[in-house]
């Protein structure tokens, strides 16, 4: 897809576009260096979540609601 084409696409589309591109790029996860500081806010949202795991919503259902706005 070229950039104009992808300037051209709604924000819910592009927000699409990126999960697709992130799924791809993190299939092999381990060559993916993150720093201590965000391993640690990953973690805490982690614990956060099970803490209270009706307070968010699943990937899907978000997905599905951006697409529909798109």
């Amino acid at each position: 897809m070229l950039t104009e084409e992808i300037k051209s696409l709604s924000k819910s589309k592009k927000l699409l576009l990126i999960n697709d591109l992130w799924d791809d790029i993190s299939e092999d996860s381990d060559d993916i260096p993150i720093s201590k500081e965000t391993e640690e806010l990953l973690d805490a949202r982690y614990k956060a979540f099970q803490q209270n795991p009706s307070e968010g919503k699943p990937w899907d259902e978000v997905k599905r609601e951006l697409g529909k706005k798109g």
